[in-house]
């Protein structure tokens, strides 16, 4: 089990599935886990199926990446009813996850991952 890895939240199934698929290209040993759509296959999020990847996710500590907001609010309630570690980045979803996923997959330390991201952090 590596020690970090990503979650990608998305509204649209084929959207958390293309960045994937971009950061597979450099980053092909990171562990991606995805939740995106509806539990009935609908445009939206389902808390369900992000508490069952965050549950579910073979890293000790989870790089969360979403695209929306009810993503937001649907990691963060998951957050509280998880005992894993899930850090949650305001960046926009592809940006994000795939400069985590190159540090990551090259060893860099979370810090150093942290201080990377914050010039692409989004404001509220």
């Amino acid at each position: 089990m590596s020690q970090y890895g990503l979650l990608l939240v998305s509204h649209v199934p084929s959207i958390a599935e293309g960045v994937e698929t971009l950061i597979k290209e450099v980053a092909p040993d990171v562990e991606i886990v995805l939740a995106a759509g509806t539990n009935e296959g609908e445009v939206g999020t389902s808390f369900d199926k992000v508490l069952n990847a965050i549950e579910t996710h073979p890293s000790d500590e989870i790089l969360a990446f979403f695209d929306l907001g009810s993503a937001l609010m649907n990691i963060e309630m998951a957050q509280e009813m998880s005992d894993k570690t899930v850090h949650v980045y305001h960046t926009a979803l592809v940006e994000g996850a795939y400069n985590a996923a190159a540090l990551l997959q090259v060893d860099v330390n979370k810090e150093e991952i942290d201080r990377a991201l914050e010039p692409l952090t989004i404001e509220k």
